[in-house]
């Protein structure tokens, strides 16, 4: 160490205390990063390494990136998962001193991002994690805006999924289900105590009572950990986060990660937001909206009052569209407020910050007198709660110039007669600027040296230049400076007495408009309460807006939201795939659910509609209860407070689960969650394994789900066509099924779905409309009808070892009885008729025998 140089060894100490972090170590105008950080961060970025002699050492791996682009180098290691340290030069470089102080000011993790480059409109949120038994805690902040939620939940996998933090902070050992940049700590950060000192510390609080934590222990424990994690990382105080919010689940529509993946709520299955529901609702004006809508959606309401306020909103602003149209259109003109509150109260915000905050202001008095003035009650209130902040506004606009720099250490920021003081070194700097030009103007009349110039470097200040063919010219009294190789500089007394009060002034200049900017900054902090208020309440107006213009424009309706358990819909159409076909191309269909007939049994060829049925009563119900208005004619929801969705077959590889285990893991949670308002949505359970397996599960699944005192409601789409015999013997099940068109050339789908079943799966047709070759498609006519064949023969003759008994055995013969008519049959069926029920009688017995049996050997065993 003691061969190191004074900066390397400023460097080391340093580094010592972010080992896990990639140091960016300003030097200069360049960040500086050395050693195995040089070789990271060169590899990542594909930047150059070089090395660079320290002392006597072996050269040290050197790579750099220029301050003013960092922030896109930053990304691209945030991206890649690495955590910065940004290490600041704290003090200019003086003569005589090896080192400046240096510290770091910040460090940047994915889930702590603050700078507006590295942003997207998004929520940026970090999570903390820890369990207690069954039960976990979850605390979660977006650093950017302000947002804090504590939860607890036993489904830690689906809420990380909701939540879709950036980065998870979790107990040293523990295992959590999440893939992306995960950061353990010690368990002592997430003890209940803890968390509670830290929550009244960072809110200035005196008790958690106003926060309805109550009973959170677990919550508060993992907001302990965070709160000390992100103090720690920002090296400053976070005076944005004062309004930490308790998010009790059972209020909200539960929505599970497969949920949310199957119905396609955020992303595509293919992972794209373009063809997802939360792509098909955003329209929102501002930022702030489209993070709200966001959260509405994905934590619906469960409680009617609720609903119907927002319904009530939305329906307002659709009957007043000129008032819609001029508010959003204002919406339009304002920034992210949320963040840049969050910028302001961290000490991060620059002078176009202010600027853009500054507009904002200028605009909202419009907004609220428009809703005060023409709004019914509820939109009076919402826009009531707009805070009055002109006096921001006018200090804004009396302060900072209207085109500010970006940096706010180099002055051109305070506008003129703000600051007496700043306005005096201003005419002593425009003074001297002056005097410069005169004495160049004046020493190529005295000297006669008419390419004499005056200019200015960093180096040497000021200087006259004169070309060699002139300096025979040069008086005596000039002081020769530096030497080029077609000219010689000079300098003067004079001129180094007016270069000492230029920069001095300058240098003042810019020293001065810093403070006053600070303190300007820090007056504006101080109302964080309120701009954090406008944020909310813009957000707000913003998505009820967005939803009445939708409405209007998809020909949406007002859904009925009560208290009861029944689904019914009128023309429901998908709210995506509906803006993805051409203009009245999509057919709607009819969906009824009730306590009578609540488990519809939906069968129909592929390619026919099924699975988008299905996700559209899902998706008008989630919409309905986020409090927009719906694609159907009419919709009458009883409050759903979950909706459980099993659609598609995929293997979970990172979690070692095959197609079908995942299949019934989802089908298990489903079954062992259900609720009387629950909505299930069931797409093809039983594909992943064998025929009769599978249609074994199925028919035993439909039969529990009926069965169950909780009686959810339940659409189950399947292939198996012996699931339509469940209709003739439990009531609560009622057939439906995609009607389809055949004609010579092939078959139609109608997309139409009506009560009744489908009786053929028309499997080669839809092959044949995949472009399979046509010897394919011939080859496997032929074998159908061969299959069909040994299928009518079988149930002449049905082999007791082949036959799939659906029914238990006993049913099956009263079944059976119950449908013949004596007088109908020939003498032919009358025998065929005994032969079935004696075969039935043999498979009772042996039933019988094997399970007696079975017993008899398990009680030798004992």
């Amino acid at each position: 160490m003691d061969s190191l140089t004074p900066l390397l060894r400023q460097y080391f100490h340093i580094k010592k205390q972010y080992p896990d972090a990639i140091l960016f170590f300003r030097v200069g105008d360049f960040y500086e990063t050395f050693y195995e950080d040089a070789e990271i961060t060169s590899r990542v970025l594909g930047i150059t390494l070089t090395s660079r002699n320290h002392g006597k050492n072996n050269p040290v791996p050197l790579a750099g990136v220029p301050v003013k682009a960092s922030d896109s180098y930053i990304a691209r290691l945030v991206k890649a998962g690495y955590k910065l340290a940004i290490c600041e030069q704290l003090e200019e470089p003086k003569p005589g001193k090896p080192v400046v102080k240096r510290d770091v000011v910040e460090v940047i993790t994915p889930g702590t991002i603050m700078r507006p480059s590295l942003l997207s409109r998004e929520n940026n949120f970090i999570a903390s994690v820890v369990r207690e038994e069954n039960l976990w805690g979850i605390a979660f902040c977006d650093l950017s805006t302000g947002e804090f939620f504590i939860e607890e939940t036993e489904d830690l996998r689906s809420e990380l999924e909701r939540i879709s933090p950036s980065e998870v902070l979790y107990v040293f050992g523990e295992e959590i289900p999440f893939d992306g940049p995960k950061t353990p700590l010690d368990a002592y950060l997430f003890d209940p105590g803890f968390g509670k000192e830290k929550i009244l510390s960072l809110t200035g609080a005196s008790t958690l009572d106003g926060f309805g934590l109550e009973g959170m222990r677990v919550g508060i424990g993992a907001a302990g950990a965070l709160i000390h994690y992100l103090e720690h990382n920002q090296k400053r105080t976070l005076p944005h986060i004062k309004r930490i919010r308790a998010l009790r689940l059972s209020e909200f529509l539960y929505l599970d990660a497969s949920t949310v993946k199957n119905l396609e709520i955020e992303r595509r299955i293919n992972g794209e937001r373009e063809g997802s529901l939360l792509w098909a609702m955003d329209h929102t004006k501002t930022p702030m909206g489209s993070r709200l809508l966001r959260k509405w959606i994905l934590y619906p309401l469960t409680d009617p009052e609720g609903i119907k306020r927002r319904h009530d909103a939305v329906e307002w602003f659709l009957m007043r569209g000129d008032v819609r149209e001029e508010v959003r259109e204002y919406l339009d003109k304002i920034g992210d407020v949320e963040r840049i509150g969050g910028r302001i109260a961290t000490e991060r915000a620059n002078a176009r910050d202010l600027v853009s905050l500054k507009e904002a202001l200028s605009i909202i008095p419009q907004i609220k007198n428009l809703l005060l003035e023409h709004g019914n009650e509820i939109i009076k209130e919402i826009a009531g709660k707009i805070p009055e902040l002109e006096d921001v506004r006018e200090l804004i606009e009396r302060a900072i110039v209207p085109e500010p720099p970006l940096q706010i250490k180099e002055g051109g920021i305070i506008r003129d007669g703000f600051s007496k003081e700043l306005d005096e070194l201003r005419e002593i700097s425009r003074e001297g600027k002056n005097w410069i030009l005169r004495f160049e103007e004046e020493e190529r009349k005295r000297t006669g040296i008419q390419s004499l110039r005056v200019g200015y470097n960093s180096v040497f200040g000021y200087y006259i230049e004169v070309t060699k063919a002139n300096l025979k010219l040069v008086p005596s009294h000039y002081i020769r400076k530096q030497t080029l190789r077609n000219a010689e500089r000079f300098i003067t007394p004079e001129l180094k007495e007016w270069e000492t009060k230029i920069l001095g002034a300058e240098e003042r200049i810019k020293e001065l408009e810093y403070e006053i900017f600070c303190k300007i900054r820090k007056n504006i902090a101080e109302r964080i309460d309120e701009l954090e208020t406008l944020s909310e309440t813009l957000a707000e107006i913003d998505v009820l807006s967005s939803f009445a213009s939708i409405a209007q424009e998809r020909n949406y309706t007002r859904p009925l939201i009560d208290r009861s358990t029944s689904i019914e819909i009128k023309e429901g159409r998908h709210p995506v795939v509906e803006l993805l076909l051409p203009e009245g191309n999509f057919i709607p269909n009819d969906t009824r659910l009730n306590p009578e007939e609540r488990i519809i049994i939906l069968t129909g060829p592929n390619m026919s509609g099924k699975s988008t049925y299905l996700r559209q009563v899902a998706l008008i119900t989630i919409l309905a209860q986020a409090g927009s208005f719906v694609p159907a004619s009419y919709a009458k929801i009883g409050v759903v407070d979950r909706v459980f969705s099993r659609i598609g077959a995929s293997d979970d590889l990172t979690r070692g689960v095959s197609t079908f285990l995942a299949e019934m893991n989802e089908t298990a949670n489903i079954l062992n969650n259900a609720t009387e308002r629950s909505l299930i949505i069931l797409d093809e359970i039983g594909r992943g394994t064998s025929t009769y397996d599978g249609l074994a599960i199925a028919w035993a699944v439909v039969e529990y789900l009926s069965s169950i005192k909780e009686k959810p409601k339940v659409i189950f789409a399947t292939h198996y066509h012996e699931l339509t015999g469940l209709e003739n013997y439990i009531s609560s099940c009622i057939n439906y099924t995609v009607l389809v068109k055949e004609t010579e050339k092939g078959i139609i789908f109608l997309r139409r779905v009506v009560r009744g079943k489908a009786d053929r799966s028309y499997g080669i047709e839809v092959a044949k409309l995949a472009g399979l070759p046509g010897e394919v498609i011939e080859r496997a006519k032929e074998i159908l009808s061969d299959l069909e064949a040994d299928d009518r023969i079988e149930r002449r003759h049905p082999p007791r070892f082949l036959q799939l008994q659906l029914f238990r055995p006993e049913e099956t013969i009263i079944q059976e009885l119950k449908r013949i008519d004596p007088d109908e049959l020939t003498p032919r069926q009358a025998l065929e008729l005994v032969y079935r029920l004696k075969e039935n009688l043999k498979c009772l017995e042996e039933e019988k025998w094997k399970k007696g049996s079975g017993r008899m050997r398990k009680g030798r065993k004992g």
